[in-house]
């Protein structure tokens, strides 16, 4: 999988909703799709509910004769219309959506398959059967969660543990300068049962493009304007903090602000892949550019006190006693130390 991956919300803009984050059709896609892979980015990732099916349709026809060379990922369990039964993770919406997925796509596999969300009302025992099914049948390659709570995503890989079924292996989250969250507990479990983090709006719900400083109005052009009331909450004066310190790191990197927070992410633990998204081929053009290099140990350090903030309890009560609750390491660099 590429560090960075490609996030296929903005196709379609068949609502009000989605043309805040982009209306990009099929010839423009299929533009933006050979400009990742000549980039080296193999990872497609997209969810039923964008415009209801239509940015799947359009991903499909922009893949069409590349499906070898890429992975896809897509997701269930939000709803697709107004019936009791057209929501959720129960067995029959999933085998309905699952399938109504490939055929939108194109595809006869998915390579990565996500519930959007957790699914209380549906006991997990069902929803996991129904998953390892769609994984032995050939239509699934790998299950995946997300926006799961630690103790959702624990439940799940202890159920399929039990039954020897399919496990959750990714957890597509939200994650960014200005919200670190994740690193609370979902990080700490990622690491010691090996999930890795897929990670959505890694540029804040649109805050960290380079738009948005102390003193300036929101720029025309944003998801901010429409979509803020429905993304994470973000106290303005913490939001110039840390645009404060990008900005001195990106007049040390000669990098934009975007860059620098891909990049941040791409270097914290857990993280598989950056899902970036763009409403054009410059955007897209400026983010690919966010790899290739590495902040500097020093230059990290000042993006962390920055945008460092206190956890709620009862994590902050747990940094008192440090020594018997150490923050876990990467397998990769426990040999290190």
């Amino acid at each position: 999988m590429s560090a960075l991956s490609f996030g296929a919300a903005t196709f379609g803009g068949g609502n009000e909703f989605f043309r805040a984050w982009g209306n990009t059709g099929v010839e423009d896609a299929r533009r933006m799709v050979d400009a990742c892979i000549a980039s080296g980015v193999n990872l497609f990732d997209v969810a039923n509910t964008y415009s209801t099916g239509i940015a799947e349709q359009v991903l499909g026809k922009a893949l069409e004769g590349k499906r070898h060379q890429v992975l896809i990922s897509t997701k269930a369990t939000f709803p697709m219309g107004e019936g009791p039964n057209e929501k959720g993770s129960s067995r029959y919406h999933l085998l309905e959506q699952c399938n109504a997925s490939l055929q939108r796509l194109g595809t006869d596999h998915i390579d990565i398959y996500h519930m959007h969300g957790f699914d209380a009302v549906t006991p997990v025992e069902e929803t996991l059967d129904t998953l390892n099914t769609l994984v032995h049948a050939g239509k699934v390659r790998y299950i995946a969660c997300s926006n799961f709570s630690g103790w959702h995503l624990m439940q799940s890989l202890a159920v399929s543990a039990r039954y020897g079924w399919a496990r959750y292996v990714a957890h597509q989250v939200y994650y960014s300068l200005v919200g670190r969250e994740y690193e609370w507990e979902l990080m700490p479990l990622g690491i010691e049962h090996g999930v890795g983090a897929l990670i959505w709006s890694p540029l804040g719900w649109g805050r960290l493009t380079g738009k948005i400083r102390r003193g300036q109005a929101k720029p025309e052009v944003s998801r901010l304007h429409k979509t803020a009331d429905s993304g994470p909450p973000v106290d303005d004066e913490y939001l110039y903090r840390v645009v404060d310190a990008i900005d001195e790191v990106a007049k040390e990197t000669g990098k934009s602000v975007p860059q620098i927070a891909l990049n941040w992410l791409l270097q914290r633990p857990t993280v598989a892949s950056v899902i970036m998204g763009a409403r054009n081929e410059e955007q897209l053009k400026q983010n690919l550019d966010s790899v290739g290099w590495n902040l500097t140990p020093e230059q990290v350090a000042k993006l962390d006190r920055a945008s460092e903030v206190t956890p709620i309890y009862p994590y902050w009560h747990q940094r008192q006693f440090a020594e018997r609750n150490p923050p876990p390491v990467p397998a990769d660099r426990r040999e290190e130390e």
